[in-house]
């Protein structure tokens, strides 16, 4: 028999409030609207502060790697030379997304779980001067680790190259500093921290970014990013067809945010992944990423002759607990248990124990009840 109730644990997508749900159900109106605009207007300015930014933040109809791509063709033009974090799969996809657009990328290697060293990037720069952006992840969704983007824009400030920031599992998660850190492209999605399904992207360009992208050669027409911005702040509408549904939920979602206060929902999400983390040892299970581990997402290695993909099927499928499992050579060694969005510190105990059952059944040997244990005690202490 199936399970009753199913729960999402997944690093993205994440479960929707029932407010926002109920949003995006409200009757549809045209995108060519007064009344459109108006929402279309509140959402982007409630995602200034999420972002950490007094620029304008452009919503776009798509996956959060459609606004990578968008930073990629606005920002470089076919045989320009750029530096791209490689330290997980996402860190890749900056790598893939050079290739395919005519840039010549040039990777600086961080292993999977470990933060790059900002002294990798100087070198990486003073090797490739020609280099016009660094691309990076300020949260590596496949190996649960975030990179110093403060120290790396440090770096880049000085020197005629941009800083474009990966932050789809970060943005929503803990304080993002776009201003403050020197970022020129900063980007999320909607099916993570925002409390929305996929289907929309964001992303925030400095002053820089924009006179770099109004100048720049590389073919574009969906991802014009200044066609967008024009009809975005000028025009209250969005240059194509916008997921007018998903507009008004994000707006919602962003009410509710605001609402908890910022600060607030920073804790909440260091407390969920500071219980879960809690659980590794009590378990017999290790950290992917112990030195700089994800606040959104905690990336447990399995042991030793343990299928990790047996495992999060079994969550799933028996337990209706969905979690994630690693990807390429973490496939069968990882299991990734997302705490974003719309979560709190309690649920992190349907997670844990989740995980408990099904280590137990696959024959790991440990004391039942351990992991719930230390997440309850974590909690305990958060009062």
């Amino acid at each position: 028999m199936p399970p009753l109730k199913k729960y999402l644990f997944t690093p993205g997508p994440v479960s929707v409030p029932p407010e926002v749900l109920l949003e995006m159900a409200r009757p549809l109106i045209h995108h060519r609207t007064p009344e459109f605009g108006a929402v279309l207007d509140s959402a982007r300015a409630r995602m200034q502060p999420l972002f950490g930014t007094r620029q304008e933040v452009l919503l776009l109809s798509s996956s959060g790697t459609g606004a990578m791509e968008a930073a990629v063709t606005n920002l470089l033009a076919p045989g320009d030379h750029a530096i791209y974090v490689n330290g997980g799969k996402f860190g890749e996809r900056w790598g893939k997304l050079l290739k395919a657009n005519g840039m010549i990328g040039h990777a600086v290697i961080s292993e999977w779980g470990r933060p790059v060293r900002p002294a990798q990037v100087a070198e990486a720069l003073t090797a490739h001067p020609e280099a016009r952006a660094v691309f990076v992840q300020a949260s590596e969704t496949s190996t649960c680790a975030i990179h110093p983007v403060g120290e790396i824009g440090a770096i880049t400030r000085g020197r005629d190259v941009m800083l474009v920031v990966d932050g789809i599992t970060s943005v929503g998660v803990f304080e993002q500093k776009m201003d403050e850190w020197g970022v020129d492209a900063y980007l999320t999605g909607s099916q993570k921290a925002l409390m929305l399904p996929p289907g929309l992207a964001m992303i925030a360009l400095s002053d820089r970014a924009l006179a770099r992208a109004s100048q720049s050669r590389a073919p574009r027409y969906y991802f014009d990013l200044t066609r967008e911005l024009k009809s975005q702040r000028d025009e209250h509408t969005t240059a194509w067809t916008p997921a007018v549904s998903l507009i008004f939920g994000l707006n919602k979602t962003l009410e509710l945010i605001h609402a908890e206060g910022l600060p607030q929902v920073y804790a909440r999400h260091q407390l969920m992944a500071e219980a879960t983390r809690a659980a590794a040892a009590p378990l017999g299970l290790t950290l992917i990423a112990p030195d700089a581990p994800a606040p959104g997402v905690t990336g447990l290695l399995t042991p030793d002759g343990l299928d990790g993909s047996k495992l999060v099927r079994l969550m799933r499928d028996e337990l209706g607990v969905g979690v994630q499992g690693g990807q390429d050579q973490m496939k069968g060694r990882l299991v990734r248990i997302g705490h974003m969005g719309y979560l709190g510190a309690f649920d992190m105990l349907a997670a844990v124990s989740a995980l408990e059952i099904g280590l137990q059944r696959l024959g790991h040997r440990f004391t039942i009840g351990a992991g719930v244990a230390a997440v309850q005690e974590r909690i305990a202490r958060s009062g």
